[in-house]
């Protein structure tokens, strides 16, 4: 049974694969014979007109692999608890919350669409996924708090849900960024609902990772003056951020022990979109401190300070997800140590130091230049 499991999770990373390397030239010859482009200005970072509309393969490629897998693990007879449909009304909240998502982003990569209209999609689509009855019920212990009642957890959740979906569309700023972070909070999350037995979280997971990789060789190493390189757009980032949002919550409210001791679920889950999270938090203040408003884009997200360090566009996104992979590692080498406060307080701590460091070498380069 845990074999036939298997291979139906290699079967549908590879389906997904194949169906986003068919759909993706597709777009790509679209978006050109259209002329649907994201034009260079002075905030961004490419110089040639780029198709956007890469994340329009994103939802309906997992759609069809997850649905597809689902319908014929049944039709061959398998059965298995993690496999049943008691969570199919979690699962149609997430496809109708993903597809107002995947619409409003489709149409604001089109046309545009302002940031209130987007925010109302985003608190429906969250109010979604708390009716169907994902939503934080503990704080596992954070700053003392371990329950918590219905009528703060589902605002919450609804908060958490719109965070988490704005993170990957606000970093979501250079070649392979944003769909990099995606891809280890992913691999992160599916291996740990495999682990704990919760395979239709885990097909989930391995599907929106069968899609996001030929996406990212195309966002990365295509070459624009070939008319080979592909931005997601808001519909690949909003659609993204939503299914990451439902996972971790998900996962921030089920039962992992014994298997791990204690209460670490939600460290679990949000340090695997850990950097995007902060650097939202971050960028805010920064906007707020100078008084422009917090919701107008900017140059002020962690991979435009490194890029003003002096490093190359993929030196940077290399070296935010390696940060990414740094915080996973130093959070579950923490597990079972300290509580739940505490790795965030470390969490915090290096953030912050990096931040420093990274002012430091900004405010040398800057004396350097006026010299």
């Amino acid at each position: 049974m845990i074999q036939s499991i298997y291979l139906f999770m290699l079967g549908a990373l590879v389906v997904a694969m194949i169906i986003a390397m068919s759909v993706l030239p597709n777009i790509l010859l679209i978006s050109h014979k259209k002329k649907l482009f994201d034009m260079p200005n002075e905030r961004k970072v490419h110089h040639a007109p780029i198709p956007r509309l890469g994340g329009l393969s994103f939802f309906p490629v997992i759609l069809i692999t997850m649905g597809g897998f689902l319908l014929v693990y049944h039709l061959m007879g398998y059965k298995s608890d993690s496999m049943q449909t008691n969570t199919s009304y979690e699962f149609l909240a997430l496809a109708v919350g993903s597809m107002m998502l995947f619409l409003v982003g489709l149409a604001d990569d089109l046309i545009g669409v302002g940031y209130k209209q987007k925010f109302v999609v985003q608190i429906m689509a969250a109010s979604l996924l708390v009716a169907s009855g994902v939503w934080i019920k503990s704080l596992d212990g954070l700053f003392g708090v371990y329950d918590v009642p219905a009528w703060f957890g589902m605002p919450f959740t609804v908060l958490i849900v719109v965070y988490v979906t704005n993170a990957i569309n606000l970093i979501d700023g250079i070649d392979g960024l944003a769909s990099g972070l995606c891809a280890i909070s992913l691999v992160a999350l599916a291996g740990l609902h495999i682990w704990l037995h919760m395979y239709s979280y885990a097909l989930l997971c391995i599907s929106a990772i069968g899609v996001i990789i030929p996406f990212w060789y195309y966002n990365v190493f295509g070459n624009a003056m070939r008319g080979r390189k592909l931005f997601m757009g808001d519909s690949g980032s909003l659609s993204l951020g939503y299914i990451l949002s439902f996972l971790m919550i998900h996962l921030s409210t089920v039962d992992i022990s014994p298997r791990i001791p204690g209460d670490y679920n939600m460290v679990l889950a949000f340090t695997t979109m850990l950097v995007p999270l902060l650097d939202v938090v971050r960028v805010v203040g920064h906007r707020l401190r100078n008084g422009k408003n917090p919701f107008l884009p900017d140059k002020s997200h962690i991979h435009h300070k490194l890029l003003r360090c002096g490093l190359r566009v993929r030196q940077v996104m290399v070296s935010i997800c390696m940060l990414s992979l740094m915080f996973i590692l130093i959070n579950v080498a923490l597990i079972g140590s300290v509580n739940i406060t505490f790795i965030l307080l470390v969490d915090l701590v290096v953030w912050l130091v990096f931040h420093i460091i990274l002012d430091i070498i900004l405010h040398k380069r800057d004396a350097e230049n006026m010299v």
